[in-house]
C-alpha cells in the first residue's frame, strides 16, 4: 500500500481503540443496582456495532505485504556505479524523466545539486583530460543463485566500476555480461553462488487494478519497499521494443532497474521509467513486462548483446487521416518515408510511400509494429511484406540484415540534413505562383537545387510561400518544402499536384495525403482539403 493508505488505516485503527477505551470508560460509571434492562441493551448494541467489520480492507485487499517483502527483499540489490560523465547521455523524452531516472550521488543530501558530488578531473598518467566521474545508484535483482542480477541499461551504461550491495550489508564487485540499448535492460554478475533469487512471472498476467510490489533503492534508502496497482497495459513513451506496464506504486530516482512484483511475489516488471513533472513520484511509474525482460536477458547471458532483425528502411505511422486521403477505409499500417542506399529495402526494391500492412502474414497497424517484427527475424531470413503501392496490393521480399546499434541510428538520424534552415528565396521572384492548399508552388529549378544542396534523386515541386491560415501551416510546412509526391502518385509541377487535389476532391475524401522532403528526409502528412 501507499504511504497514504497505510496512514488510513493505522488511524482507523488508532481511532477504534479510542472508542473502546471510552466504552471501557463509561462501564465503570456507578449504576443503580440491578440496571435497567434498557441500559444493558444499549451497551450490548454499542459493543456489536464497534466489533463490526467496517474497518476491514474490501475483499481481495491484503492485510499486509509483510511476508511477500520478507520473501523477496533477500533478493533485490542496491547498485552503486562509479561512472565517467558522458554529456550526449543526459537525454530525455519530454514529460518523461526516464534518464537519468536513478543517478542519486550517494550520500548526497536530497535537494542538492547532482553533478559535484563524485566528480573527478585532472589528466590520465598519459597526460590526456580525464572526464570527470559521478557517483551513482540504480536498483536490481538477482534471477539466478549463481549471481546474474538484472539492471536497467542508463543504470551501468557509462560504468568504470560497479558494486552491488546485498540486504545483509555484504558489498561485491560486479562486472557487466551485456546491455541492451533497445529496450534498456542489462544484466550484471558477481563471484559466488547460492544467492537468493526470484523468477519472472511469463505463464499468468495480473489485471489492471490487481496488487503490486516494489522494491529497490529511491534516492540511496536500499531496501525501500512500495505498494500500488497496476494502471495500465501497453503504454507507448517513445521506445520502440516496449509497451510499459503503467503502475502507481510510488518508484523515484534510484528505483530503475529493481523489481514490480505481484501479491505471490513474481516478478512481473523491471522499474525503468516515470511521469514526473517535479522529477519525483507523483503515482505514474513505468515498468517493462516480465516476458520482454526474460526473453531480453536470457540473450544477454548466452550472448552478451541482443541481435535483431533490420530491413534499412525509414517508416512513420499510416494514420486514420492518412487512409481517409487515400480513399483506404480504415487501413492501417506503416509508410516507408525512405529507404538506406544499397540496404536491404532497396535491393529488394521497397519504395517510399510503400504503406506496409504485414511482416510474414502478421498484421501490423504502427510503425513500432512494424520494426518490432522485423527485429524477430535472424540475419539472413527472408521477410514477406505486404504493400499497398498507388493503390494496388503487392508482395516485396526482404531479406533482413543485423540492426546497428540504437547510437548508430541515433547519430544517423541527428546529422544535419540539406535545408535544415529556410533559404533567402527560390528560383527568380515572380508576381505570383500558383496555389495549391495554401501554399504557393515553385518549380524546383536548378538554382533551387544548388541552393538547397539536393540531392538528384529527390523530385518534386518547391513551396515558395504557406498561407498561416492554413492547414499547411498548421502542420509545419513551410517555404523551402519540397513536395515529393501526393496520393501516392509522384509530382514534377504544381499543375500536377493541383490535379491530385481536385481529383481526391471529387472523389469526396477530406485530406490529401502529401510526401515532404525538408534536410535530406521525408516524411508523409495528411493536409485538409478547403471546400
Amino acid at each position: 500500500m501507499t504511504s497514504k493508505k497505510t496512514g488510513y488505516l493505522l488511524g482507523a485503527v488508532a481511532g477504534l481503540g479510542v472508542a473502546t477505551a471510552a466504552l471501557a470508560g463509561a462501564s465503570l460509571r456507578d449504576e443503580p443496582a440491578g440496571g435497567s434492562s434498557a441500559s444493558a441493551q444499549s451497551e450490548a448494541t454499542l459493543i456489536r456495532a464497534s466489533t463490526a467489520p467496517i474497518f476491514a480492507p474490501p475483499p481481495g485487499a491484503p492485510l499486509s505485504f509483510a511476508d511477500i517483502f520478507e520473501r523477496v527483499s533477500p533478493a533485490v540489490v542496491s547498485i552503486n556505479v562509479t561512472s565517467e560523465l558522458d554529456p550526449s547521455a543526459f537525454r530525455r523524452i519530454p514529460g518523461f524523466e526516464n534518464f537519468p531516472f536513478d543517478i542519486v550521488p550517494r550520500g548526497q543530501p536530497r535537494g542538492q545539486g547532482q553533478g559535484q558530488d563524485g566528480e573527478e578531473g585532472g589528466t590520465t598518467p598519459e597526460g590526456q583530460p580525464r572526464l570527470p566521474r559521478q557517483q551513482s545508484s540504480g536498483s536490481g535483482f538477482f534471477i539466478s543463485g549463481d549471481g546474474y542480477i538484472v539492471t536497467n541499461n542508463h543504470v551501468v551504461e557509462n560504468a568504470k566500476e560497479i558494486k552491488v550491495v546485498l540486504k545483509d550489508e555484504r558489498e561485491l564487485d560486479a562486472v557487466v555480461v551485456g546491455r541492451d540499448e533497445g529496450t534498456d535492460l542489462a544484466v550484471l554478475k558477481v563471484k559466488g553462488s547460492n544467492f537468493p533469487y526470484v523468477n519472472f512471472e511469463n505463464s499468468a498476467q495480473p489485471r489492471v487494478g490487481d496488487w503490486v510490489i516494489t522494491v529497490g533503492n529511491p534516492f540511496g534508502l536500499g531496501g525501500t519497499a512500495t505498494a500500488g496497482i497496476i494502471s495500465a497495459y501497453g503504454r507507448d513513451i517513445g521506445e520502440t521494443f516496449v509497451d510499459y506496464i503503467q503502475i502507481d506504486a510510488p518508484i523515484n530516482r534510484g528505483n530503475s532497474g529493481g523489481p514490480t512484483f505481484d501479491v505471490y511475489g513474481r516478478v512481473i516488471g523491471v522499474n525503468t521509467a516515470i511521469f514526473s513533472p517535479s522529477g519525483g513520484s507523483v503515482g505514474i511509474g513505468f515498468a517493462i513486462p516480465s516476458d520482454v525482460a526474460d526473453a531480453i536477458t536470457k540473450q544477454l547471458i548466452s550472448n552478451g548483446k541482443v541481435v535483431r532483425g533490420y530491413i534499412g528502411a525509414t517508416i512513420q505511422n499510416f494514420t486514420a487521416e492518412m487512409a481517409e486521403a487515400q480513399g483506404m477505409g480504415d487501413q492501417r499500417g506503416a509508410i516507408v518515408t525512405a529507404v538506406v542506399p544499397g540496404g536491404p529495402s532497396a535491393r529488394a526494391g521497397l519504395q517510399s510511400g510503400d504503406i506496409v500492412t504485414s511482416v510474414n502474414g502478421r498484421r501490423v497497424r504502427t510503425s513500432s509494429e512494424l520494426t518490432r517484427e522485423v527485429a524477430k527475424a535472424a540475419a539472413g531470413d527472408n521477410l514477406r511484406l505486404e504493400v499497398v503501392r498507388g493503390g494496388q496490393r503487392r508482395t516485396v521480399d526482404v531479406r533482413s540484415g543485423v540492426r546497428p546499434s540504437e547510437r548508430e541510428l541515433a547519430a544517423n538520424d541527428n546529422q544535419p540534413g540539406s535545408g535544415d534552415q529556410p533559404g533567402q528565396g527560390g528560383s527568380a521572384p515572380q508576381a505570383q505562383r500558383p496555389s495549391v492548399l495554401g501554399m504557393a508552388i515553385a518549380p524546383l529549378d536548378e538554382a533551387a537545387r544548388r541552393r538547397l544542396n539536393l540531392d538528384a534523386s529527390v523530385r518534386g515541386v518547391l513551396i515558395d510561400r504557406v498561407d498561416q491560415s492554413s492547414d499547411a501551416a498548421q502542420r509545419g510546412l513551410r517555404r523551402d518544402d519540397v513536395i515529393v509526391q501526393a496520393n501516392g502518385r509522384e509530382v514534377n509541377t504544381a499543375a500536377e499536384l493541383a490535379a491530385i487535389v481536385d481529383a481526391a476532391r471529387k472523389a469526396g475524401r477530406q485530406n490529401v495525403l502529401v510526401g515532404v522532403h525538408r534536410a535530406g528526409r521525408t516524411s508523409f502528412l495528411p493536409l485538409k482539403i478547403s471546400g
